[in-house]
């Protein structure tokens, strides 16, 4: 026995919530709740209520009490939306009447040929084509007026199943599957004042709707992590005007957990996200935040060991080079923080005494950082620090066993207060290397690079010198 049935999409004003799921990868697990009115037998269903990006293969249908044992015997997605476009293309070939208005308001219909409707699947509609009394045109010469629509016509992207059930039953089923063109990203600005290092912190999530389908009073979740998924095939997508909604979460905070591998929020309260809108909602505010100026000079950035030693006396990197600008800050509860930061940009604003207005000072993005880690990210360069990194000696031996080099840096300073300056150091020539002379303390940070920490006097010049040796032996 069969049955044709008219699903919950048809008739959004009974729809229970949807619950979303938004993925940093540009994708989304979307619920909806819908009722099945099943016979003993087979029963026809179709659901019009899934976005224009629906991974069909990805679609499940559960009763989720587990209480009936209905199996999905064929399913079938279409997303060939009926448009003017569409009917065009429907009649590529054949002839149409267009309804023309003259400057009078007075109507009449012309007849033409449909040579190109224009209908691009999954991408923009092209320029139709249309031939009209022996001569071919790149428009439409008027309203095109199409016979009746036939019984498979849609106009929404639409799920349809053959469901087959051993006995009648009622239910309320679950459907979930996974979607293009919902996503999630974080932002944050960081707000400093004109004098010192402690600063307020603001963090944003944006929701983006990119997927064909609104969704009204939905529950709304953002997993954060680098979820494996194979890559899809390359779509087009209309994008069209996007809404942009800024939306406070004031009754209430994000919340966040451990969720398998990754990190699970959840938002406060219900949300509507419709088609082409981006949204904003704050999960995180912070203040007093600690988070200092690192300067940084590399004068040799990009050098490294390339797996054999390097024995070439002229292979070195030499002269003026900027001096990098960062900011670092540690997660922790103690610098008012605490809590895992999923990716994404960072900005920094400083206070302007003068006036009390905020001046752009830089940005970089941020990985998804564990709480109690370090960040650091690079803002800019500083205008008045200057470096300069210069190879005084080089000596080697005949048999290429052994090299020594001497080096010399030279920091400048034209601030009116001191500041310190990282002096990176890459030995970039392998085998194994000693320094044996240095005019400053330095740091191994690693199997190949040294730092000095140097104090530079306003308005002055600090200069660290030191050798280093090469044994290939």
């Amino acid at each position: 026995m069969k049955t044709a049935l008219l699903l919950l999409g048809l008739v959004p004003a009974l729809a229970a919530a949807p619950a979303l799921t938004l993925y940093h990868q540009g994708f989304a697990v979307v619920r909806e709740r819908v009722p099945l009115r099943l016979v003993a037998g087979e029963t026809e269903a179709a659901f019009a209520g899934v976005t224009a990006q629906v991974e069909p293969d990805s679609v499940v249908l559960r009763d989720p009490a587990g209480k009936v044992a209905f199996r999905v015997l064929e399913q079938s997605y279409r997303a060939d939306v009926v448009s003017q476009a569409l009917l065009l293309t429907l009649h590529e070939g054949r002839e149409i009447d267009f309804l023309v208005r003259d400057r009078d308001a007075r109507e009449h219909t012309v007849r033409g040929k449909v040579i190109r409707g224009g209908h691009q699947p999954g991408g923009e509609p092209v320029a139709p084509i249309i031939e009209v009394e022996g001569k071919v045109r790149f428009s439409l010469p008027g309203e095109p007026l199409f016979p009746a629509l036939g019984g498979d016509g849609i106009l929404r992207p639409t799920l349809s199943w053959r469901l087959a059930s051993p006995a009648a039953a009622d239910l309320e089923a679950e459907l979930g599957y996974v979607t293009g063109g919902l996503g999630w990203q974080a932002a944050y600005n960081l707000i400093a004042p004109e004098q010192g290092d402690l600063l307020d912190l603001v963090g944003w999530v944006t929701l983006s709707n990119q997927s064909g389908q609104t969704f009204t009073g939905a529950t709304v979740k953002l997993m954060a992590g680098d979820v494996a998924r194979v890559a899809p095939r390359p779509t087009r997508m209309n994008r069209g005007r996007e809404a942009v909604v800024l939306a406070m979460a004031a009754d209430g905070a994000v919340t966040e957990k451990a969720f398998d591998e990754f990190r699970l929020y959840a938002l406060p309260r219900p949300v509507t996200l419709r088609d082409r809108e981006t949204k904003q909602v704050e999960f995180l505010r912070a203040t007093g935040v600690r988070a200092p100026v690192l300067y940084v000079f590399d004068g040799a950035p990009g050098m490294s060991f390339g797996g054999g030693p390097n024995r070439d006396p002229g292979f070195v990197s030499q002269g003026s080079a900027k001096v990098a600008v960062f900011r670092e800050f540690r997660n922790s509860e103690e610098n008012r923080l605490g809590v895992p930061l999923p990716k994404g940009r960072l900005r920094f604003y400083r206070q302007d005494a003068a006036d009390g207005r905020l001046e752009f000072t830089g940005e970089n993005e941020l990985d998804h950082t564990p709480r109690n880690e370090l960040v650091r990210v690079r803002t800019g360069d500083a205008f008045d620090l200057v470096g300069e990194r210069t190879r005084t000696q080089y000596n080697g031996s005949n048999r290429q066993e052994f090299a020594e080099e001497d080096f010399e840096i030279r920091l400048r300073n034209r601030k009116a207060t001191p500041v310190t300056i990282r002096v990176v150091e890459r030995l970039y020539r392998g085998g194994n290397w000693r320094v044996t002379q240095h005019s400053a303390p330095f740091t191994r940070r690693d199997a190949q690079t040294i730092e000095f920490d140097v104090a530079v006097p306003p308005d002055g010049e600090s200069v660290v010198t030191y050798r280093v040796r090469y044994d290939w032996r």
